[in-house]
């Protein structure tokens, strides 16, 4: 049984439309949990909304929403008020523009989403805007509202439907110049860089998310399963750190023990020295027999 559809609306590319759903790509559901409960009576605690000033708990048909004018001064929104604030995307997915997918910022992705044809009805239309991004190997950008937020949303295909990642706007991303200023330019040698690039090809790999293993989350069920048949937790060791300082030079040298060692570091170098001589050479050579015809 398909999971309940997180927004229904619909999919619209000039004058081609359809119904679409969407629904959450990602899921906490696996994620271990904890509750806060009553050491004494090893009942569940549950929480109570409380004025800040007179400590009253507070009733669910007094809770209000407002946004702080200045400290202690709050303007109360009532939800029909929210509710007047239409937006043409509240219920509507419509294309704007398609852009090439590697100048999208990868800081600017958010959550994704399965978008699927909602009803038969809506395959044909569906699978032309599908197909007509495929060979134009490109992303949409559309604008859409979910829980009363407007987003903009990327689309791209994704096997026989598409998937829609929300962006999030410029002002929620931090300038990476106050990280980055401070960081100064020192002076690294040759062989260094040399050093790592080779601990970087030995290390060379494809993305396969199928070989990330949740080590926490593994040892998080072992410990509850340990602790509710009344075995004993141990408590592991701290960790000391090691106290003497290595140099660069030898913290890289180091690193490639067992990997061939500096020998075969300066070779790979040399072949990709060679690769990118033999690389130049053939433009040259093109160059010249484009110049003669």
């Amino acid at each position: 049984m398909a999971p309940r559809a997180y927004w229904k609306g619909t999919l619209k590319l000039s004058l081609v439309s359809c119904p679409v759903v969407l629904y959450p790509a990602t899921t906490a559901a696996e994620k271990t949990r904890f509750h806060m409960i009553n050491r004494e009576t090893g009942n569940r605690l549950k929480q109570q909304m409380v004025d800040a000033e007179t400590g009253d708990v507070v009733e669910s048909d007094q809770k209000g929403r407002g946004y702080e004018l200045r400290k202690g001064k709050y303007v109360e929104i009532e939800p029909e008020e929210l509710e007047a604030v239409q937006i043409e995307s509240n219920h509507t997915i419509d294309i704007e523009s398609f852009v090439p997918s590697e100048e999208i910022d990868q800081r600017y992705l958010n959550h994704p989403y399965y978008i699927a044809p909602d009803g038969k009805a809506a395959v044909d239309a569906f699978a032309v805007i599908r197909d007509a991004m495929k060979d134009q190997d490109r992303v949409a950008l559309a604008k859409i509202v979910l829980t009363n937020r407007e987003h903009i949303i990327a689309i791209k295909p994704l096997g026989k439907g598409l998937l829609g990642t929300t962006l999030r706007f410029p002002y929620e991303l931090r300038d990476e110049d106050q990280f980055f200023d401070d960081i100064k330019s020192p002076k690294i040698t040759k062989d260094m860089v040399e050093l790592a690039g080779h601990i970087l090809h030995t290390k060379a790999a494809h993305f396969d998310p199928g070989e990330f293993k949740d080590e926490y989350e593994n040892a998080l069920k072992a410990l509850v399963k340990r602790k509710a048949s009344g075995k004993k937790i141990e408590l592991p060791e701290p960790e000391e750190r090691p106290s003497n300082v290595v140099s660069l030079m030898d913290a890289l040298k180091q690193s490639l023990k067992g990997r061939g060692g500096k020998t075969s570091a300066k070779s790979h170098a040399r072949r990709a020295t060679g690769r990118q001589r033999s690389a130049r050479k053939t433009h040259r050579a093109a160059a010249r027999h484009r110049k003669a015809g």
